[in-house]
């Protein structure tokens, strides 16, 4: 549970007239994760080499390329379409040249047919776009063209120009915002005097297209091809989401199936291989290493050899499996995001499943805001077809959950009380008039801060605990050891001083003792020795870390964060409905008048964008510093992560079955 599951290491030799078998059975077993041959100068594999692709692995690969472009152009693939019901093997593979090669045939020529029609629209709009500044100047499109001895300048500028020789000008205003038009006639042999002088007006000239008769008219024209061509893209596009609806499962099961395929062909190229045998080595989760030699025996007549070797004193070569119960698999997306734990390490999933959501709650700790997350949480699973999709969506489930809870102990919805008197710490504010209850922050900070006294501690003896669990001591094993409880001593004897001298509530009163000796009593005096010895004992494992030693404080304090968060979305709420409610509303149903409907309207929206507000804050700050407590103030005390993803050889079937 708080470990990972036990892995085995074991080498698989065959003849190589058993490989497919081998392979096969392997493969559906998805139980063997294989480690990559890697050819280096080793005598236990002199004269070992890669292994080469078996022989459907060619036309597999090519038919897989033309099933992920029909994908992609249909906009699919395995993860968003849901199964009715799985496809036989065998079947799919009978079906490849009358089914597959058809519908490639169909959607490439559609696509091909959608493409053509898509660019001779784009050349029409085109063509429009370059029409439409010649629009407003009452001349045919045919006479800006076929001079010899005239030359026609086009285009926009800032203000209306002098040409200083001969011409025959066009100004169009562009009116408020838009530019000027302007359109000029001039001797070819005065073009240059006349190109000058539009150079200086800032001139930018436009291309003058092509064509004959009234501008307007060409546009029409080409607007009504435009419209033309919509049409029957639709209409292929029609087809493609017709060809999709009927075929896009059975397309998605020739992926799954044709990529299995390519896996087990290409499964060799991860093996060591001579001319008449081969040897694949991989980890085997330790339950099922009975079932995996019983099974390779069993397709192979006994022709094939498998045993056990050792898993060898470096942790970071066992790939890591997870195992933990149902309820926190979707915290294992939060453990990735940090890193996998090692093979060696304490597993910090199922803890984190339980405080996470608890310091969600207790930020939020609003049973409004969390019915809105929790209807959230399933209304998005449409939208989330991924497996880190659906462990996000749960994880906000479980913290809903429990910001529901809260919401009932601190007896708040939406910054309203609910029917009863807060059950354990009351959070709201006095804020207008409507305020009943009084602030106990003093109270809730203390409690945040024993949280965090408590988490970090923990973290502490994890450490310790790691180290002892460590498949290789270390001759510096014994030194972290002693590190870490000089930590543990440090913070203890800080937290007992502070005790002897001040009272604090909800804390040990250690004030009541004698002085002894410089102000001191006897408490303060054990806390001072408690400090010295942690001291000396991170020192002796590194002086450098004492260094370190104020961030105690830092990482106490930190932990504050779930009380003053949380206090600033009920003050959020609070003030929202106070504006909304109190000052907008309130006043206009004293004496209700057709303004004051349109004010308490407003009054209405400003109420609701508020708490739409303060959700999403209540989101983000409830998540980001509950995740990063444990990330920074209690991992760092224990957790280094960096293992190894269990991938097992095979696939499990969405879409067929053998």
């Amino acid at each position: 549970m708080f470990q990972p599951k036990r892995m085995s290491r074991i080498l698989i030799a065959g003849s190589k007239d058993q490989m497919d078998t081998i392979v096969r059975e392997l493969y559906h077993q998805h139980a063997f994760h294989v480690e990559d041959f890697v050819e280096k100068e080793d005598e236990a594999y002199e004269g070992f080499r890669i292994g080469m692709p078996l022989d459907q692995a060619s036309g597999a690969s090519s038919e897989l390329i033309k099933i992920r472009s029909l994908e992609n152009t249909f906009g699919i693939s395995p993860d968003t379409v849901d199964a009715t019901r799985k496809q036989a093997s065998p079947e799919l593979k009978a079906g490849v040249d009358r089914t597959l090669a058809a519908l490639v045939e169909d959607v490439e020529d559609l696509t091909a047919q959608r493409s053509k029609l898509e660019a001779q629209t784009k050349a029409l709009e085109t063509r429009v776009a370059a029409l439409k500044p010649f629009a407003p100047v009452s001349l045919d499109m045919d006479l800006y063209h076929g001079y010899e001895n005239v030359t026609v300048f086009a285009g926009y500028v800032e203000s209306d120009v002098e040409i200083p020789v001969s011409n025959e000008k066009h100004f169009v205003p562009g009116g408020k915002g838009g530019q000027n038009f302007i359109a000029i006639f001039v001797p070819a042999s005065e073009a240059e005097v006349a190109d000058r002088a539009l150079l200086e007006a800032h001139f930018q000239s436009v291309p003058i297209p092509e064509g004959s008769g009234p501008v307007k008219d060409l546009i029409y024209d080409a607007q009504g091809k435009i419209a033309q061509l919509n049409e029957q893209i639709e209409k292929v596009e029609r087809t493609l989401e017709e060809k999709k609806n009927e075929y896009g499962e059975v397309l998605v099961a020739y992926d799954e199936y044709f990529t299995a395929v390519v896996e087990q062909a290409e499964a060799p190229l991860r093996f060591a291989t001579t001319e008449d045998a081969f040897v694949a080595e991989g980890w085997v989760p330790a339950e099922k290493v009975e079932g995996i030699i019983a099974s390779l025996t069993h397709v192979t007549g006994g022709k094939v050899y498998v045993t056990e070797l050792e898993v060898g004193d470096d942790s970071r070569d066992v790939p890591v499996e997870y195992n933990n119960p149902k309820f926190s698999h979707p915290t294992e997306l939060l453990i990735d995001v940090y890193a996998r734990p090692r093979y060696d390490e304490f597993d910090p999933t199922l803890l984190v499943s339980i405080v996470f959501p608890v310091f969600f709650g207790l930020i939020l700790g609003d049973i409004g805001y969390g019915l809105v997350l929790l209807a959230m949480s399933f209304g998005l699973r449409r939208y989330f077809k991924g497996e880190a999709g659906k462990q996000l969506l749960d994880t906000l489930r479980n913290s809903s959950i429990m910001s529901c809870i809260f919401g009932v102990l601190f007896s708040e919805c939406f910054g309203f009380s609910l029917p009863w008197h807060s059950i354990i710490y009351s959070r709201h504010l006095n804020i207008g008039a409507n305020a009943i209850h009084h602030p106990m922050v003093a109270e809730l900070l203390i409690v945040s801060v024993w949280i965090g006294i408590l988490h970090i501690t923990l973290g502490r003896l994890l450490h310790v605990r790691n180290i002892r669990g460590a498949m290789h001591q270390s001759p510096h094993a014994t030194k972290e050891v002693l590190g870490q409880f000089g930590w543990l001593f440090t913070m203890w004897g800080i937290i007992v001083a502070i005790w002897s001298i001040f009272p604090i509530p909800l804390m040990v009163d250690l004030t009541g003792f004698p002085p002894v000796a410089m102000g001191l009593n006897a408490a303060g005096i054990f806390g001072i020795v408690l400090v010295l010895l942690g001291m000396a004992l991170i020192g002796q494992e590194s002086p450098l870390e004492l260094m370190e030693i104020p961030t105690i404080v830092s990482h106490v304090l930190s932990y504050t964060r779930l009380v003053a968060v949380g206090l600033s979305s009920v003050a959020i709420a609070m003030v929202t409905n106070y504006i909304a409610l109190d000052l907008i509303i309130g006043p206009q149903l004293e004496s209700l008048t057709v303004v004051g409907v349109v004010i308490v309207l407003i009054g209405l929206v400003v109420l609701l964008l508020g708490h739409v507000l303060n959700t999403a804050l209540g989101l983000l700050g409830g998540g980001l510093n509950s995740i990063r407590l444990h990330y920074v103030e209690f991992f760092t005390k224990f957790y280094n992560g960096g293992g190894k993803k269990y991938m097992p050889f095979g696939m499990r079937r969405k879409f067929t079955e053998e």
